[in-house]
C-alpha cells in the first residue's frame, strides 16, 4: 500500500488549492493522517452509496468520491459542499489514482526484477512480462550488489532508490537482509574504469549512512533482459571470491577475479591432493613469518631479486640464500617462472582451503 505520507501530500495540495477541508478514508475505516479512530460504519455506508449512486454523491453536507485501483475501492474522498467542491473532489481523486498507478507500476517492476534475478521466470514469461510493464528487453545492463550490515539494509536501500533508482530505466531492489541489487542500464561502450568508478560512487554513498563495512560487486555487461540474472550471479561470485582473496577491497569486479575464480570452484579433496603433491610433507602453514614475507614481497615485485632485497632492507645475497633454502625444502625455485606460478597457485589454494574450513 502507498505510504500515508504520500497520501497526505495529495490532501494538503487539494486543501491549499481549494481552501476546503478535504479528507480521505481507507476502506478499513481509518482516516488518513488520524491515528486511533476508525469509522467502520461510516465507510461501509459510504462504500455502498458510492457503488449505487456514482461519483460526487451528497450526504450530510459533504460530497463523497471513490478512488479505485484496478477496479477495486481503495480510498474515499470527502469534500465539504460549497464552491468548487465537485472540482476539488475530482482533482483529488485524479491525483490519488495517478499515485496508486505509479506505485503499482513500481511494485510490478520491483517484483519482476527480483524474480528475474533469482531465476524464477521462464524465458517466455520474461519477455511477455517485460512488455506488459514497459521494460525494454534489448538494452545494455549490468548488476551491482551492495553488501551491507543487516542493521543498515533499510537505510542503504532507501538511499540507493533516491540516488540511483530515480532513473526509470534503472532498478533497485533488496534480495535479502544484507544484499541490495542495482540493475543499471548502460550505453554499452563504457570502459572498465567507468564501471569501477560508478561502483566506487555507490560504495561511497552507502558508506555515508552505515557504520559497518560496505562492499560492492558487479558482473559483466549484458545485452538482453534475460541475461541480467547472469550478471547478478557473477556479482555474487565476485563477493564470495573477494572474501577469500581480496578481503581488504571494497569494490570487486567479476572480470578482475583472475585465477581466484577458478580456484573457488575446485572441490576441497582435489585441493588437498594438489597441496600434498606440491609440498609433500611440508605445508605453507609451516613456513615462518620471515619466509612468508620474503615470498610475498618477491611476488609483488614480479620476481625481481634486486628490488625485493631493497624493499626488505636486506643484502641481495641474503635474499638469494632464502630462495635457495626454499627451493631445497620444496623443490620449487621461485626465480623460475613455471615454479613461481605453481607456488603462487598453491598458496592461493591453501588460502581457499582455510577459508572454506572456517565456514564449516
Amino acid at each position: 500500500m502507498v505510504s500515508d505520507q504520500y497520501i497526505l501530500e495529495v490532501i494538503e495540495k487539494s486543501r491549499a488549492i481549494s481552501g476546503l477541508d478535504v479528507k480521505v478514508y481507507m476502506t478499513d475505516g481509518t482516516m488518513v493522517g488520524q491515528d486511533g479512530i476508525r469509522y467502520y460504519n461510516k465507510v461501509r455506508e459510504l462504500t455502498e452509496a458510492l457503488k449505487e449512486g456514482g461519483e460526487g454523491i451528497s450526504i450530510g453536507g459533504f460530497l463523497y468520491f471513490s478512488v479505485c485501483c484496478e477496479g477495486q475501492f481503495t480510498y474515499i474522498v470527502e469534500v465539504p459542499e460549497g464552491d468548487h467542491a465537485m472540482l476539488t473532489g475530482r482533482f483529488t481523486v485524479t491525483e490519488l489514482e495517478f499515485l496508486l498507478t505509479a506505485y503499482q507500476d513500481r511494485f510490478d517492476k520491483d517484483s519482476f526484477i527480483k524474480n528475474l534475478l533469482l531465476d524464477n521466470l521462464l524465458i517466455v514469461d520474461i519477455y511477455n512480462r517485460a512488455k506488459q510493464i514497459r521494460i525494454d528487453t534489448r538494452a545494455y545492463r549490468i548488476a551491482f550488489i551492495v553488501e551491507t550490515p543487516e542493521s543498515g539494509n533499510v537505510a542503504v536501500l532507501e538511499l540507493l532508490k533516491k540516488k540511483f533508482g530515480a532513473e526509470p530505466r534503472d532498478f533497485v531492489t533488496a534480495v535479502d537482509e544484507n544484499d541490495i541489487v542495482l540493475v543499471k542500464e548502460l550505453r554499452g561502450n563504457e570502459e572498465a574504469a567507468e564501471l569501477r568508478a560508478f561502483a566506487e560512487e555507490i560504495a561511497e554513498a552507502a558508506q555515508a549512512v552505515v557504520a559497518g563495512r560496505i562492499r560492492v560487486a558487479y558482473g559483466n555487461v549484458v545485452d538482453e533482459i534475460r541475461k541480467v540474472s547472469a550478471s547478478y550471479k557473477e556479482a555474487r561470485l565476485a563477493l564470495a571470491v573477494g572474501a577469500i582473496f581480496n578481503a581488504d577491497e571494497r569494490v570487486l569486479a567479476y572480470a578482475s577475479l583472475g585465477i581466484g575464480r577458478l580456484i573457488y570452484q575446485l572441490p576441497l579433496p582435489m585441493c588437498k591432493m594438489f597441496i600434498e603433491e606440491i609440498f609433500k610433507e611440508q605445508s605453507p602453514e609451516d613456513f615462518d613469518e620471515e619466509t612468508l614475507t620474503t615470498i610475498n614481497q618477491f611476488f609483488e615485485n614480479n620476481l625481481n631479486v634486486s628490488e625485493t632485497s631493497r624493499q626488505l632492507f636486506i643484502h641481495r645475497n641474503t635474499l638469494v640464500y632464502r630462495l635457495d633454502k626454499l627451493q631445497k625444502n620444496t623443490g620449487l625455485d621461485l626465480r623460475v617462472f613455471d615454479d613461481a606460478i605453481t607456488f603462487k597457485i598453491a598458496l592461493m589454494v591453501v588460502q581457499y582451503m582455510r577459508y572454506m574450513e572456517s565456514q564449516e
